[in-house]
């Protein structure tokens, strides 16, 4: 960390510069190098560097002389020259590091114009700073309350009080001159300070603000990139990207910077490639390019009768043809030359971390089965229905499950024997109906 006081206390939460911890996306560590060169001592007596770089509110940076001889320190707060008054920053680099940085941004060291560091801060001067801190946030909303009163085209982005409180820096976004002078009497009417007012492009807004961007990382504006090179839309063209606005512009409303990364080596690769306007005369007709693959090496025809069927041709294959026709030679075909492109298999990506299907409620409710009749249980009570009274010559077998003769019920297998007891009278009268018996499980009773 370049700021010493977001170190963690004792009890683990962050002090001092109240961004709980967010220093990488609140401007607490924007734009800072890495001083590889601390641990080391200047050889042969050498003096050390005497200009140091310190950091102002949203990483702006600027370097002083230390023309005292001041012990310093990355961390360290110190009070610097400002007109009028002084101003309080944070040391963020010592040493021959700051000689680097001062040649990359074409400042001259050896210059009597360089601003030079009064002292280390005290305990008062750092009250006062952080009072007027403080002030910043409700003064940018009532500031752009009186800018929309006065109907002015401009967008005030961030407020920067001096150290001393004695000044403040108003910072806005414009897209044409803006006549602001009635409301600067405003603003210093209102909050009774000296007041500055600083137009910035909308690129360097994003980089004031920071944020984090679309690929899920801060945005480069804020954390290393130092010049802004110009962005136009042919870079997304050699890139065969979608000319989207919505995709290809940043937070700050213009086109991403990260669209030049790559440039050079999509530049490069296209050095083989035949330009993209070529035409390739066939027997069958003129055929136009439709599509390239730059990594592979393709290149994609049709013919200009049939835009709908599209043949696959290798670089060396089109120049072929292109040599054919410079010879005023027509091929026969494209049939001829083009070449298969088996597609890779797709890979399914549902459920590559085994996690559950995010569609999984989108399905529609399945039918409910008709209920079926049940088995009887075993275990339940079985009721044996009484037979009919028959005489004791004509006395027919009684079917198994005691039911009627005429329907076919099977036999219950789960059901235990049951069998008649013998009729022990010996007289012709008809037998009397036997009471039902009741089987359960464990015993039986009549």
């Amino acid at each position: 960390m370049a700021c010493t006081s977001c170190s963690t206390s004792d009890g683990g939460a962050p002090k001092g510069c109240k961004n709980n911890g967010t220093c990488g996306t609140d401007s607490c560590n924007k734009l800072t190098v890495f001083d590889w060169l601390s641990n080391m001592s200047p050889s042969n007596g050498e003096a050390i560097f005497d200009c140091v770089e310190v950091r102002f509110k949203n990483g702006r940076k600027e370097f002083f002389r230390n023309s005292e001889k001041l012990t310093l320190s990355i961390g360290d707060i110190v009070a610097t020259v400002a007109s009028p008054g002084h101003d309080i920053g944070i040391v963020t680099l010592t040493g021959e590091l700051v000689k680097i940085q001062m040649k990359k941004k074409g400042v001259n060291h050896e210059s009597n114009e360089i601003p030079k560091i009064y002292r280390k801060a005290s305990q008062k001067d750092i009250d006062i700073w952080s009072v007027a801190r403080d002030r910043e946030e409700p003064m940018k909303v009532r500031a752009r309350e009186l800018a929309i009163q006065h109907k002015l085209e401009m967008k005030i982005s961030d407020i920067e009080f001096q150290g001393d409180g004695s000044k403040a820096t108003f910072y806005y976004t414009a897209n044409d001159r803006v006549d602001f002078r009635l409301l600067i009497k405003d603003f210093a009417k209102e909050f009774s300070t000296r007041v500055e007012m600083k137009q910035v492009g909308f690129r360097q807004e994003a980089a004031r603000l920071g944020g984090i961007g679309s690929c899920g990382r801060e945005l480069c504006c804020s954390t290393w990139l130092t010049d802004f090179r110009s962005v136009n839309t042919s870079a997304a063209r050699y890139q065969q990207l979608s000319l989207n606005p919505q995709k290809l512009a940043g937070q700050c409303g213009k086109l991403k910077c990260c669209l030049n990364y790559e440039l050079d080596t999509y530049m490069d690769a296209l050095k083989d490639f035949p330009d993209y306007d070529t035409k390739l005369v066939t027997e069958k007709g003129d055929a136009i390019c439709q599509k390239q693959d730059i990594f592979k090496g393709l290149m994609w025809f049709a013919y200009t009768n049939n835009f709908a069927n599209w043949h696959v041709l290798k670089i060396d294959q089109v120049k072929e043809i292109i040599a054919e026709n410079k010879l005023k030679n027509k091929v026969s075909s494209l049939e001829d030359f083009a070449i298969e492109v088996t597609s890779e298999p797709e890979k399914d990506f549902n459920n590559a971390m085994g996690q559950e299907s995010l569609t999984r409620f989108d399905q529609p409710k399945r039918k409910k089965k008709p209920n079926r009749k049940r088995k009887p249980n075993a275990e339940a009570a079985i009721v044996a229905t009484p037979e009919k009274p028959q005489a004791q010559g004509n006395q027919k077998p009684n079917k198994p499950g005691g039911g009627n003769p005429n329907k076919g019920n099977k036999p219950n297998n789960n059901k235990p024997n049951q069998s008649n007891k013998p009729n022990n009278s010996n007289d012709n009268k008809p037998a009397e109906p036997r009471k039902p018996i009741i089987i359960t499980k464990n015993e039986n009773k009549k």
